[in-house]
């Protein structure tokens, strides 16, 4: 079996590949695995565009571990294999919702935990910052529990599977609640000069930028007391499916053949921008459908350097004379205690550049991370960087006292991959 993820722009040929169906059978895979010398990582739905699930040993799939276990009026823990897609709905059904989600769901529980996954929340963190409880198969086969006050808890949270295969996740969860979603067209500069309050205004702020404009798509979402007003079938259809997937999809692959078209199809696009509210069940508004393939570097910098990593970003681009059909997003998020969470310690600004697969452009990621380095960026786990421990370490206060941990627990690197062996040493 050769494994490629969503973005297909990694690869890998495991020796064997198992479905695990229950925590006892993960046992006795890292049993056999550790037995054998071979090293073993869990995959999940191919979402991120590392290397970090990719294994020449042996691979565990995640679709037999799915589902949730047990469910309370706070609580719910769910198998490590579920599609987010699926605990939203699983939840809904049961009258709750979780506080803040990214906007991608075909990810797993685990696999969006394990790298970081976040959305963007002035008050709420990732997926991470909502766990209350973790069971992981340690490298002994020996199954543990990870609750807060102990090191394993902040360290595993945003674990990147080097610690111990993830089985089971604990969420604190809340009663359903509707989002007020409102779109309206901004310049960048005018965001520019008024990032502070935005982000105090709003309880998500969200907002796209499209290269060879000064225009911006902001998107806020705020909790709304009801009465529900979701988008009619046809306006849910026209924005989400057609013109964000259909029409971008054609516009991205004219690009493609004709990069000199890129600044005028921005330019249209930027015109076609219009506002629109709605209010709907949280996970609706949270989430978005992504048909077009793409390509992302994403990273996290303090949230005080957002304006000038986007000026210098908006400057680049200029100066180099690339032409970028995909807009730049722009994400915020408070601190995190998860040790390797990009938000450790620090209030959060995200920055996420992408490119239409067909057509790769390292040149502009290579740009734009030595920017967001010099500003003490740091890369999300699951998109594209070439950021090594040396540099990790100096970023991150807690990566000394969690590279120990992974020894203590893991000393003949069962869970390890190339991967690893570049970001951790």
């Amino acid at each position: 079996m050769v494994f490629t993820n969503w973005a297909g722009n990694q690869t890998g040929a495991p020796a064997e590949v198992r479905t695990p169906a229950s925590v006892a059978d993960v046992v006795q895979a890292v049993r056999d695995a550790s037995a054998a010398g071979r090293r073993l990582r869990m995959v999940g739905t191919g979402h991120s565009f590392t290397g970090v699930a990719l294994t020449d040993g042996i691979m565990l799939r995640p679709e037999g571990l799915a589902g949730i276990r047990s469910a309370g009026e706070d609580r719910v823990t769910v198998l490590a294999g579920t599609p987010l897609k699926v605990l939203n709905e699983l939840l809904d059904q049961r009258g709750l919702a979780l506080a803040n989600m990214g906007d991608i769901t075909e990810q797993t529980v685990a696999g969006a935990i394990q790298t970081g996954t976040h959305g963007t929340g002035r008050d709420s963190g990732g997926l991470a910052d909502q766990v209350t409880e973790l069971e992981l198969v340690l490298a002994d086969g020996s199954v543990v529990t990870a609750v807060p006050g102990e090191d394993l808890f902040d360290a595993a949270r945003v674990g990147l599977g080097a610690l111990g295969v993830l089985t089971a996740v604990t969420f604190r969860v809340e009663p359903a609640f509707l989002l007020r979603n409102r779109r309206r067209r901004m310049t960048l500069t005018d965001i520019l000069g008024s990032l502070d309050s935005l982000t105090s205004a709003n309880e998500h702020l969200d907002f796209f930028w499209l290269p060879h404009t000064d225009a911006c798509l902001v998107k806020t979402n705020n909790r709304d007391a009801g009465p529900a007003r979701p988008p009619s079938p046809f306006k849910h259809w026209l924005d989400n499916v057609f013109l964000e997937n259909t029409v971008f999809g054609a516009a991205c692959a004219v690009g493609g053949r004709r990069p000199a078209l890129i600044p005028r199809i921005n330019a249209i696009s930027a015109a076609a921008l219009g506002d629109s509210e709605a209010v709907d069940t949280s996970y609706k508004v949270f989430t978005a459908r992504r048909d077009v393939r793409f390509l992302e570097m994403e990273y996290a910098v303090p949230r005080e350097h957002l304006a000038q990593a986007l000026r210098e970003t908006r400057d680049l681009i200029d100066r180099m004379d690339w032409k970028i059909t995909f807009p730049v997003e722009v994400r915020v998020t408070p601190p995190s205690d998860a040790w390797l969470s990009t938000a450790y310690g620090r209030d959060s600004a995200y920055v996420a550049c992408h490119i239409y697969r067909p057509t790769p452009n390292p040149a502009y990621f290579e740009g734009v991370e030595e920017i967001m380095n010099r500003l003490e960026g740091r890369p999300h786990w699951g998109k594209m960087h070439t950021r090594d421990a040396a540099y990790l370490r100096k970023v991150y206060p807690r990566f000394d006292d969690f590279v120990a941990l992974r020894d203590r627990l893991d000393p003949r690197r069962v869970f390890t991959n190339d991967y690893l062996d570049v970001v951790l040493g």
